[in-house]
């Protein structure tokens, strides 16, 4: 079998996998759903009146919607994976099998960049809904699908560090909320102390908003910059998750 269909056939099992897991599903599509429907059709914006929380346009936090599923789920899906089969000795197993270590984080990454592609499609249209005024931008289509591989890399990193899938699930809920509020998501950069704001280019997910938020809201030059720092840190981290799975033989 070719590598190719060695990660086809991973990816199948892992696709099967998540579909039989209720709430699993319902937390990848629905719940971002649930918080736009609260923040963007409850509570609403003020359209740029003050400089509070909330205050600028929907469409300016269309990154922070998107981020909810770019971060929280393959950080989650991906670290627990690896510290389940750490756990179950599934690696060892696998270790006999002509399937590689990147082979398999491949599998799983492209596992859920499927799923959070089909996420955020939702999530745009449900925004577009509430009335929401943004561009959809093709660039949506590059920077969705290589942040995800970013954090499944990160993830991987976390599994193969954690102690059990308990911890692994902590540490990706313990690192994606501080950066879910850090990254200039739903937080603007101006509400931070001025000191504090040279350490947001510190957060990987900062680069994936900006981003975004260029090619689809405010335009600018940044977007080209920002897309090509995303794909360095996603195959960066792919390359250390990859080599950090306890792959034995």
């Amino acid at each position: 079998m070719s590598a190719a269909g060695r990660v086809r056939a991973e990816a199948t099992a892992a696709m099967r996998t998540f579909l039989r897991r209720r709430t699993a599903v319902f937390f990848t599509f629905f719940f971002p759903v649930v918080l736009i429907v609260i923040f963007a059709g409850l509570v609403r914006t003020q359209g740029g009146s003050s400089a509070g929380l909330f205050s600028q346009p929907t469409g300016y936090y269309l990154p922070a919607y998107l981020a909810t599923v770019v971060l929280f789920t393959p950080l989650s899906r991906v670290g627990s994976e690896v510290a389940r089969y750490r756990a179950d000795n599934r690696f060892e197993k696998l270790a006999t099998t002509p399937l590689s270590r990147a082979e398999w984080l491949a599998a799983h990454a492209l596992v859920n960049v499927v799923l959070i592609v089909l996420a955020a499609a939702v999530l745009v249209v449900a925004l577009l809904l509430t009335g929401a005024n943004f561009t959809v931008s093709p660039w949506l289509a590059f920077f969705v699908p290589a942040a995800s591989v970013l954090f499944c890399g990160i993830g991987a990193i976390l599994g193969s560090l954690a102690d059990g899938q308990d911890g692994a699930i902590a540490a990706s809920n313990g690192i994606a909320l501080p950066l879910l509020f850090l990254s200039e998501t739903f937080v603007q950069p101006a509400l931070f102390p001025a000191w504090f704001r040279p350490l947001l280019n510190a957060s990987p997910l900062v680069y994936f908003a900006r981003g975004v938020r260029a090619a689809t809201f405010t335009g600018g030059d940044g977007v080209v910059f920002n897309a090509g720092v995303v794909l360095v840190l996603a195959v960066v981290a792919f390359g250390v998750g990859a080599a950090l799975i306890p792959w034995t033989e």
